[in-house]
């Protein structure tokens, strides 16, 4: 069976050997495929050097992991015994307002790209705007243009008029990679039952996360996987995978980065709050990649099939992949 996280947010591309363990928590849990956050707020030559870091990461732990940019590369590594890497921004700064950047990263082996993270953007608006603009018409021709090159269209921090104005302009399914249902955990990172349906509808896939904040009270395997049950009848089971968003060695100096990058002075607590400031405590069952297994059982416990866990777990996500992922 194939293991796919639709999101691993740990910055793996720090200097040897900080990285090998958390390689290795990768290959115990048998993980086949993970999106890895390249970056946030960085412009493109800033986002070039990150590429660059991931390609030497990859080359220097190739017993481990491999870098893929088709889904027939992800079955290849995964049937190899080691981990696909895709490359995935949660933000498309890497644009700087260009449109033709886009065919260029795509081209660098971008695979996946968050329209907005949490400010808003001349893309649109973020999930955590007072006032959600919708997508722009600069937006507009980056989603289309996404969809030319192969490069995944992420909702997942994107604000709901945005995320509607996305799914409609976009010619190809998009993805919410890291998110949750916002009927049973509400968050404004979590989405309601419109943007769901207008996923289903477009053909795309949600990856269900673990990270505390957007959970709710679903912590337990019993509760997680009765939200992911609730998610698989509202959209069907063709629509549903996993998006952990674990961060395994970035601590707070990488969280305080991705919170507010350069644009605020004030602290900015992201899916936290002032009382809840740091790094979350994890559920104690799903912590890590090694604790894939766990996920995969606790499905079984919820009495789905063998055929409905292997599409949860993984499957959804290489059919997604392979409708989506183009050659230029």
């Amino acid at each position: 069976m194939l293991y796919v996280d639709s999101l691993l947010c740990t910055p793996l591309e720090k200097e040897k050997p900080d990285h090998r363990p958390a390689l290795e928590e990768i290959a115990a849990g048998g993980v086949g495929c993970v999106t890895v956050t390249v970056g946030f707020w960085e412009d493109a030559t800033e986002s070039m050097d990150q590429i660059v870091r991931w390609q030497h990461m990859a080359e220097d732990n190739s017993d481990l992991v491999e870098i893929a940019y088709t889904a027939d590369d992800i079955e290849r590594i995964a049937e190899s015994g080691r981990c696909a890497i895709l490359l995935g921004f949660q933000n498309v700064a890497f644009l700087q307002g260009r449109l033709g950047y886009v065919e260029l990263f795509a081209r660098m082996g971008t695979r996946v790209g968050q329209l907005t993270y949490n400010i808003q953007s001349d893309i649109g608006g973020s999930c955590y705007e007072p006032h959600d603009s919708g997508l722009s018409r600069y937006g507009q021709y980056v989603v289309r243009e996404m969809n030319r090159c192969g490069m995944v269209v992420d909702l997942s921090h994107v604000g709901n008029i945005t995320s509607m104005d996305a799914i409609r302009h976009s010619a190809e399914p998009v993805a919410i990679t890291h998110s949750n249902p916002a009927e049973l955990a509400p968050h404004p990172r979590n989405k309601p039952n419109d943007v769901l349906d207008a996923l289903k509808d477009n053909g795309g896939v949600i990856g269900l996360s673990v990270y505390r904040n957007i959970v709710g009270e679903h912590t337990t395997p019993e509760k997680w996987s009765e939200l992911v049950a609730w998610t698989v009848d509202r959209i069907g089971i063709d629509h549903v995978g996993i998006g952990t968003d674990f961060d395994q060695t970035g601590g707070m100096a990488y969280l305080e980065w991705m919170r507010q990058g350069r644009w605020a002075r004030e602290i900015q607590y992201g899916a936290g709050s002032k009382a809840n400031s740091g790094p979350q405590p994890r559920l104690g069952w799903f912590d890590a990649p090694s604790q894939f297994p766990n996920a995969e059982k606790c499905l079984r416990d919820r009495g789905f099939t063998d055929a409905e866990v292997a599409k949860i777990m993984g499957g959804n996500w290489l059919d997604f992949y392979r409708r989506t992922f183009k050659s230029l």
